[in-house]
Order: structure tokens, then sequence, then C-alpha cells
């Protein structure tokens, strides 16, 4: 789940398939329901947000010359909140919470280059706006479990 969120579109194929391992071995551990219910809706969510980043691919897109408006992408949305919250889920180890504020951090730096290097705010730039959101979120739930951690 970490390799695939250097490139968060086409990193899915590395993600999805990452997020059913990690409830396939917490299911093999016998590890508490509630974790196992966890991340079952981390990986239930990512495969939704996965199937729709697809589905629009194979129709050719959402927003601009496209006959889908970008009201559409709210559908991959639960793909990246869901990956952030797999992240910093429940039982993460360490380094995994440390791996993450530093793809948190990647995600807040293509924000900052996009506005630095783009002429205004357009629709693709929205995507790259919920993309730093979704950085500072995964950077805030790593740091909130790395403090559990010392509790």
């Amino acid at each position: 789940m970490l390799i695939g969120a250097i490139d968060p579109m086409e990193g899915s194929l590395a993600i999805l398939p990452g997020s059913g391992l990690i409830l396939l071995g917490t299911y093999l551990s016998h590890s508490e329901r509630r974790l196992i219910t966890y991340r079952l809706w981390v990986f239930l969510m990512i495969a939704i947000g996965v199937a729709a980043l697809f589905g629009f691919s194979l129709v050719g897109g959402i927003g601009g010359t496209s006959e889908l408006s970008m009201w559409w992408g709210l559908l991959v949305l639960p793909y990246p909140l869901a990956w952030s919250a797999g992240i910093w889920s429940p039982d993460s180890p360490r380094w995994v919470l440390w791996f993450g504020i530093a793809v948190g951090v990647w995600y807040l730096a293509i924000l900052v280059m996009t506005l630095k290097f783009s002429a205004g705010m357009d629709e693709g730039s929205t995507a790259v706006f919920l993309l730093g959101i979704i950085g500072a979120m995964t950077i805030t739930g790593c740091l909130y479990r790395l403090r559990m951690w010392h509790k």
C-alpha cells in the first residue's frame, strides 16, 4: 500500500491487492473482530474507488470535454480516504506510520508544485488540491497513532 501510493493513480494496481493482503493477514492472525471489520471496510472502499477510477478511464474520463461532470469524481473519493485510514489504522507498525508521513509530505509537495507552476486553478488542480488534503489527513492520522504508541 505504501509503494503504490507514490503515484496514486497507477499505484492503485498495487494498493488494492496490498490492502487485500493486509485484510487476509489480519483475518488469518485471528485478530480482534473490530480490527478485521475495520480492514474489511478499508479494502471495500479502496475497491469501490479503484473500480470507479478505471471505469471512468474506460469511458473517456470526467470533466473537460467528457460527457461526465467532475461531480462523478466523488465516486473515486473512497479510494484515497480508505488508503489513508488503512495506513494509520489500529495496530499499524511504527515503520508504516513513518512511511505514511513521508507519503503525506509527498502529496503536499505535489500540491505545492502544482500551485507554483500552474497558471491558475482548473479542474485538474481540484483533484491535486484534494490529494493535498489526503496528505495532510494522513500525516495527522499517523502522528496521532505514533503518539498513542508512546502512551
